[in-house]
């Protein structure tokens, strides 16, 4: 045996018990990660949030007011499907710590295997059903597709998030990477709610406003003009999701193609030995990791009711019908292009500081946003704020998340391999606050009496539907006058309307979850605070 043959294997020993690969593995033997390999690694993350904003900002309204589901019916589907969603993640977690090394890696494979399905089930998702289907199969039907496609996009993303830790490269180059990666998905934001807002806005408008020719003429014409223009934005829903399905099935080639898995001492892409239920309990466990995510926890609940209610509040309370898809664009943008902003202020005072003051730079915006009514240039300001503030629950996770992942590994040198799990529980939490924001913004409408239009009931329902508070009280009082809109006598079908159950919607309750979601901001602060080293 030569001299140095003992030294070898107490390095390699060393190693595997979790030392640092930085005291171990000299920097100039490291081979860099190039820019390349960093686009095409953020590329990789468009799919998740592109697919998950549009649910976010369209998919409630999409039940409602195109498929016409019930208000408890749609609540049930959202809820169930995040919850179902949540569920996933630990398990499929756990599975790819479980799998084994293969010839294209370890985590690829996952997220090649589940790219044809997801896109498939993304399409279909969208798609509406016969009028004539029973409103119990179409409730079994996007129930089993929201769910199955959230399945998909777990088996995306957990793996996904993960291969950071595999990329290769120093320190630096996995910092870099990550910022790439949350620019790029912060553009995907964008162009999620961008693509799908651009192309069913207007339709939604168009729905809108014939409802209102509809309740001006009562003629059985402008039935079939409604009708039509919903036929419309059910197809135009159609086309988003085939355009979007495009960019998510593209982003994953470019990933699968693009990136190399390169293993490291600590993280040799190997096979967790432990049960689950130990694995389980040292994650949690771990308190910086434990205080992460309870504070995010409360953050991504207040951030997502307000996301799940923003459009249906837009369109049928602020009276913004045909403009709300701008203003989510404005916010979008504005969110990506403060990330910069943020980046350097978190170097320059720290991420405890970053994160109390980004997040409760919500709570005024809200506020305001509730106060204001059929007024766009009003509404520009406050939304701004909201996504300035939107950047900061984008950044600081997945920036604070490694420096626990690097702290549990440090206490734990003899367990390797758990990265999978730490990231898949994370994104449980943030899936868990997403299902609770859901059905706390779905079932605040069906609590207030609110259905979306439909072109087979009477016109005076879409009336009371669509208009705000005090044009209704007005019409319904110079109604029971036995006038028109317009002063004259009431014709034989407006009394006979009018002599049915007059059902006042209160509007207020569409406001109060929005305003109510900025009390869980301050207990998150305040973990968040006490997650972080005091050097941060």
């Amino acid at each position: 045996m030569h001299p140095g043959a003992h030294d070898d294997a107490a390095l390699h020993r060393s190693t595997q018990e979790g030392a640092l690969p930085q005291r171990r593995v000299p920097r100039e033997d490291r081979p860099g990660l190039t820019f390349c390999g960093k686009v095409c690694y953020a590329i990789g993350g468009i799919p998740y949030q592109m697919t998950g904003n549009a649910l976010g900002f369209f998919f409630q309204i999409f039940l409602l007011d195109i498929v016409q589901l019930e208000p408890i019916h749609a609540s049930l589907i959202l809820f169930l499907g995040r919850a179902w969603d949540a569920v996933t993640d630990p398990a499929i977690g756990f599975l790819v710590s479980k799998s084994p090394r293969r010839k294209y890696g370890k985590l690829v494979p996952w997220i090649a295997g589940s790219m044809p399905f997801g896109v498939l089930s993304y399409c279909l998702m969208w798609s509406t059903l016969s009028d004539a289907t029973p409103a119990s199969l179409k409730f079994l039907w996007y129930l089993f597709m929201y769910s199955f496609f959230q399945t998909c996009m777990t088996c995306h993303h957990v793996p996904y998030s993960s291969l950071t830790m595999f990329l290769g490269g120093t320190q630096r180059d996995r910092d870099s990477a990550t910022a790439y990666r949350m620019g790029m998905e912060v553009f995907s934001t964008l162009l999620g709610s961008g693509i799908q807002g651009q192309i069913v806005g207007s339709y939604h408008a168009r729905m809108t406003n014939g409802c209102s020719v509809s309740n001006e003429t009562l003629h059985n014409a402008s039935t079939h003009s409604l009708t039509d223009s919903l036929e419309n934005t059910r197809r135009a829903y159609i086309l988003a999701s085939l355009v979007l399905g495009s960019i998510y099935c593209l982003s994953c080639l470019i990933l699968i193609f693009g990136v190399r898995e390169q293993p490291g001492p600590l993280s040799p892409l190997g096979k967790v030995e432990l049960p689950f239920t130990s694995c389980l309990r040292m994650t949690v466990g771990h308190k910086p990791y434990a205080q992460l995510l309870s504070g995010f926890l409360f953050a991504s609940l207040a951030f997502q009711i307000a996301q799940g209610i923003f459009a249906f509040f837009c369109i049928h309370a602020a009276g913004l019908a045909g403009k709300f898809q701008h203003l989510v664009l404005i916010m979008l943008v504005t969110a990506s292009l403060s990330i910069p902003f943020w980046q350097c202020f978190l170097r320059r005072f720290g991420k405890k500081t970053a994160a109390s003051l980004g997040l409760a730079l919500i709570i005024p915006a809200l506020v305001a946003i509730t106060q204001v009514t059929r007024n766009f240039p009003a509404f520009v300001f406050p939304v701004m704020v909201a996504g300035c503030s939107m950047a900061v629950l984008y950044l600081l996770p997945w920036s604070m998340l490694p420096d626990a992942v690097d702290d549990f590994m440090l206490r734990n040198p003899g367990c390797l391999n758990l990265e999978a799990l730490f990231y898949s529980f994370y994104v449980f939490f943030n899936k868990f606050a997403g299902g609770l924001a859901v059905g706390i913004s779905t079932l605040s409408l069906h609590f207030a009496a609110s259905h979306g239009p439909h072109p087979n009931k009477p016109p005076a329902h879409c009336h009371n539907h669509l208009l705000p508070p005090s044009y209704r009280r007005g019409k319904e009082e110079t109604d029971e006058n036995g006038a028109g809109g317009n002063g004259a006598p009431a014709t034989a079908q407006q009394q006979r309307i009018n002599t049915g159950p007059k059902r006042d919607v209160p509007w207020d309750h569409l406001t109060e979850p929005v305003v109510r979601c900025c009390d869980a901001l301050p207990s998150a602060t305040v973990l968040l605070s006490a997650s972080l080293p005091a050097d941060l």
